[in-house]
């Protein structure tokens, strides 16, 4: 197979197997993602959207959540990690977009990035999920599987980004990042993963990852 019908064939692949792509975070409007995925560093989706509730009963909005104190917001989001650092970002950003923002979240990649705690990947998954703008976040899923494929090197985030941005249209990359993602949760795991059920790696998986697997499986 050629590198474009490599890719072609994950898009085709992962289209049959994910034709929807809802959104993995609970919310409501882009403070409440924006909110969420911030949350979710380090942590699980599913904890995240245990824990959002919480917060959101009392504050849905910069105005509400600019009331409460960084130790009040600490303590609702302790359950999900990293609660001093997430809490500060909550509450200091929260305070930027009431004082910058008119309280709204502005759909802009460099504005996102520069408010507190708000990383490079946090702001393009809130560009391409609340906003619709092309982008492709790259989560740990996405830069082990893009490396598993063949189709980038796996050296950083930064280079994953680059590659799948070069090799998939435009206009999939919003729906294929989250394809990618649920593919690797369901298929394509860190641990436990089974090649037989990877139908994608199988395919057109790097050899040197298919052959450390094999050698892996082979009995002592």
């Amino acid at each position: 197979m050629t590198k474009a019908e490599k890719v072609q064939f994950v898009i085709d692949t992962l289209e049959k197997l994910y034709p929807k792509t809802p959104i993995p975070l609970d919310h409501t409007d882009p403070y409440t993602l924006l909110i969420a995925v911030l949350m979710s560093a380090q942590s699980t989706d599913a904890r995240v959207n245990q824990i959002t509730p919480l917060l959101f009963e009392r504050a849905d909005d910069p105005y509400k959540m600019a009331k409460l104190s960084q130790e009040e917001i600490r303590e609702v989001i302790k359950p999900v990690g990293l609660s001093p650092m997430k809490s500060k970002g909550i509450y200091e950003l929260s305070h930027i977009l009431i004082d910058k923002y008119n309280g709204k979240v502005p759909a802009d990649l460099e504005a996102l990035e520069s408010l507190p705690a708000v990383g490079h990947k946090t702001a393009s998954v809130v560009m391409a999920q609340a906003f619709g703008v092309p982008s492709f976040p790259v989560d740990t899923h996405i830069h082990r599987l893009m490396y598993r494929w063949n189709l980038s090197n796996g050296k950083n985030v930064t280079r994953t980004e680059k590659d799948a941005k070069r090799l998939f249209p435009k206009e999939k990359w919003n729906k294929l990042h989250l394809q990618i993602i649920y593919y690797g949760r369901e298929y394509s795991p860190a641990r436990g993963w089974d090649l037989e059920k990877d139908i994608i790696t199988k395919t057109i998986g790097r050899k040197s990852v298919i052959h450390e697997y094999l050698k892996s499986r082979k009995p002592r």
